[in-house]
């Protein structure tokens, strides 16, 4: 059991003096500045105007589109960029499963392009 315990003894260190910095960084900040609530600080905060409708109300379909759109291009490069350095080294059906991973990418952009995602009014 000793064993254990000093082996992990460094992180028990580590995760106590960062949870104590913390605590201190945090209390220094809440107490060292000035605290006071005015009307411009409490109310709500839409994009830099006053709400003037609900927060419930439908979206256009053009924002889920783009959304597509980002998560297409940050898979592809989160997912390319690892496997572009390990190609040489990848056995045959890693290849092929990235290129049916392109292809599923491509159909979607394919989508987003024929829906005109990319154009925008």
């Amino acid at each position: 059991m000793n064993v254990l315990f000093f082996e992990y003894y460094t992180i028990l260190i580590f995760l106590a003096i960062s949870s104590m910095l913390a605590v201190i960084i945090f209390a220094f900040s809440f107490f060292l500045t000035p605290q006071k609530a005015d009307q411009e600080k409490v109310s709500a905060y839409e994009c830099g105007f006053n709400p003037f409708d609900d927060a419930r109300a439908t979206f256009d379909v053009r924002f889920y589109l783009v959304a597509i759109l980002f998560l297409i291009f940050d898979l592809e490069i989160s997912f390319l960029f690892p496997w572009s350095v390990v190609l040489s080294t990848l056995p045959k059906f890693g290849f092929w499963s990235m290129i049916a991973f392109l292809v599923v990418l491509t159909v979607g952009f394919v989508y987003e392009w024929c829906k005109g995602a990319l154009e925008w009014e």
